[in-house]
């Protein structure tokens, strides 16, 4: 379970930052960062993806209901600009520059940290080991799941309300039925393998 020996070791306040949506092919990639409070952290705070929906959600609202919090978001056309690494990278650099309360140190989910003027340790698996990582996963990633629940309403084909638009078998179906949309990511290949069929949509009116 995730713990705060990482924290203990790093002058306050400290920010937990990771992303969420690097995989899929249609959507934006959002990050969180989250500073816990002192006193009153919500308990079951896991990595995201050992969370069930419900567990997420209610985590969810517990977290930004007590912790300092900030959420950055790269949507798809710039995703293709920057490529998914330089994308993950500004989203949590937003996610950081979103926070009220300037971090002291900040740790993040993964081997690199962006560059930026922050002092800050980059922790393998932290959203496995580092309770502010894992708070920070918990937000990004049911952040990420609502936006793509709600595009779901106007690209029903696609079954975003289950997969969030990560390559699942429907997904891909759909994909290789009715090509892809305003929303997916140019740069992937199985998105440019569709539009060469189909051709590049109009965005959504």
């Amino acid at each position: 379970m995730p713990s705060l020996r990482h924290e203990k070791l790093c002058a306050a306040p400290v920010a937990g930052v990771d992303e969420a949506g690097c995989a899929p092919l249609a959507g934006p990639v959002v990050a969180a960062a989250v500073i816990l409070p002192a006193r009153g952290v919500p308990r079951g705070i896991d990595d995201s993806k050992k969370l069930s929906a419900k567990e997420r959600e209610r985590l969810y609202h517990r977290l930004t209901a007590c912790a300092v919090w900030g959420v950055g978001i790269v949507e798809n056309d710039e995703i293709d600009r920057l490529n998914i690494y330089w994308a993950r990278m500004k989203a949590m650099t937003l996610a950081v520059d979103a926070l009220a309360t300037a971090p002291a140190h900040v740790l993040v989910d993964g081997n690199r940290c962006p560059r930026w003027g922050h002092t800050a340790t980059a922790i393998v698996s932290g959203d496995a080991i580092s309770l502010s990582i894992a708070a920070a996963s918990i937000v990004a990633k049911h952040t990420r799941d609502q936006i793509m629940i709600a595009h779901a309403e106007t690209y029903p084909h696609y079954d975003w309300r289950t997969n969030k638009g990560y390559p699942a078998p429907k997904h891909l179906k759909a994909l290789q039925e009715h090509g892809p949309t305003p929303l997916h990511r140019r740069s992937f290949a199985r998105v440019a393998q569709a539009e060469l069929v189909f051709g590049w949509p109009e965005p959504a009116p």
